[in-house]
């Protein structure tokens, strides 16, 4: 690994570390009930993100869209949105004649969405919601994305994510899941290190969750990038 990039994940580490004393809560507070971690800090949000990526943030959004297959006119629900950075992708895709939905738990990183959509001139609707309760009716998405977010939801969490996510697809519609794993030499590496201390979903437990949850897994895998694994899934 290069020494500016071992550099760059140590500060992240560093980082990620202060976040999570600080902002990182199981938040009980009306309207965001949820049973998983709540990041707060919007702030440097994206910044962190690129460390992480070493810099090919872009190509890992972009990835995980080519997975879901959007089309135009495509209704699209992003959970655990964080910055609304996916969600803005996907709106390029789906066109103007089709919507896209965030969610998040943390108001913070709901109102930095708002303002990116505004800023980016993009009809992307944000709102503060937790993923065991989602605040749409049943059938509305052709795509549910979860990006990131299943490894700071406790397993119960998790299939609640997941039967939501079914509830509101729409026949033949698609949930695309992508978090951390830990592959078999991951712990050698600083990279791997790093993952362990901050959360990962080992794939076996992803299919899991989406399985006890109402799903059928039709596709996973590796994304190719980094540590990052995949799942699609389909409501049965």
């Amino acid at each position: 690994m290069a020494r500016s990039s071992r550099r760059r994940i140590q500060s992240y580490d560093r980082g990620m570390n202060e976040a999570h004393r600080r902002n990182a809560t199981n938040d009980h507070s009306p309207g965001t009930a949820t049973r998983g971690r709540v990041l707060h800090s919007s702030r440097g949000y994206d910044l962190m993100a690129w460390f992480m990526m070493l810099g090919r943030e872009g190509e890992f959004r972009e990835r995980i869209l080519d997975l879901a297959k959007l089309t135009p006119g495509d209704d699209v629900l992003d959970v655990g949105c964080g910055t609304g950075t996916l969600a803005l992708r996907a709106k390029r895709r789906v066109g103007p004649t089709g919507t896209v939905h965030g969610i998040d738990a943390s108001p913070e990183m709901v109102a930095t969405a708002r303002r990116k959509a505004e800023e980016e001139g993009a009809s992307v609707a944000f709102e503060q919601a937790i993923v065991e309760s989602m605040p749409f009716p049943e059938g509305s998405f052709d795509v549910v994305f979860s990006t990131l977010m299943f490894h700071h939801l406790p397993r119960e969490a998790r299939r609640a994510c997941a039967r939501e996510a079914g509830r509101v697809l729409k026949p033949g519609g698609r949930v695309v899941v992508v978090d951390f794993a830990e592959a078999s030499s991951a712990k050698k590496s600083l990279f791997g290190r790093f993952l362990h201390r901050h959360g990962r979903v080992e794939p076996r437990e992803l299919l899991a969750a989406l399985g006890e949850g109402g799903l059928r897994v039709t596709e996973s895998g590796a994304l190719g990038i980094r540590d990052f694994h995949f799942a699609i899934a389909a409501a049965t």
